[in-house]
């Protein structure tokens, strides 16, 4: 039996956070093997709002209080991840169903792990300034800068439009000149 169909048989054919039944799709639980354990079956909304800090509707998740009872620790991990950030961002409810929550020994493990991926992730990278840079942002050379192996000059007041974060918050990915060079990020300012 495939995924996708046990997911259908265990959820009814529902959203297995809010119950609706549109629009649904499996979603896979990171850190995840793809099995149907470690998926949910969801509608469209939840999947997208899930640890989404900026696209959040807290009405839609008071769904969480019937969820987070779910004999499934696939459902149990997003009904606690998800509950985390909206007490987070202080919805007093969120936290209070937290507080209600017991998961097993294991699912909590499950669900924590991203929580720790973050914060063993590297510092921010910040500019001149110390502004967070975020992938995706402009910014703006502020000294002439030599390219090794480029054979020409970064001038300063260069934008550079779209930048890529690496594993070292010092340095940033962008294109200068049409090549995609390593920029320290000393020498940006955010626009």
């Amino acid at each position: 039996m495939s995924t996708e169909s046990q997911l259908l048989q265990r959820s009814d054919s529902k959203c297995e956070l809010c119950a609706s039944t549109d629009n649904l799709n499996s979603y896979e639980v990171a850190p995840s093997d793809a099995s149907a354990d470690q998926s949910a079956w969801l509608c469209h909304k939840c999947s997208s709002e899930l640890g989404d800090k900026t696209n959040l509707n807290a009405n839609h998740w008071r769904c969480l209080n019937d969820a987070m009872w779910s004999p499934t620790p696939a459902i149990q991990v997003l009904a606690w991840r998800q509950l985390n950030l909206l007490s987070q961002q202080g919805e007093t409810w969120a936290q209070e169903l937290l507080d209600m929550m017991y998961m097993e020994e294991e699912t909590t493990q499950w669900a924590q792990a991203l929580e720790e991926d973050k914060e063993q992730s590297t510092e921010a990278t910040r500019d001149c300034n110390g502004a967070i840079l975020e992938a995706g942002d402009s910014v703006t050379i502020i000294k002439d800068l030599d390219v090794k192996g480029g054979n020409f000059t970064a001038k300063r007041g260069t934008p550079v439009r779209n930048i890529s974060l690496t594993s070292n918050p010092e340095h940033i990915e962008g294109r200068v000149n049409g090549q995609r060079i390593v920029l320290l990020s000393c020498y940006l300012k955010k626009n």
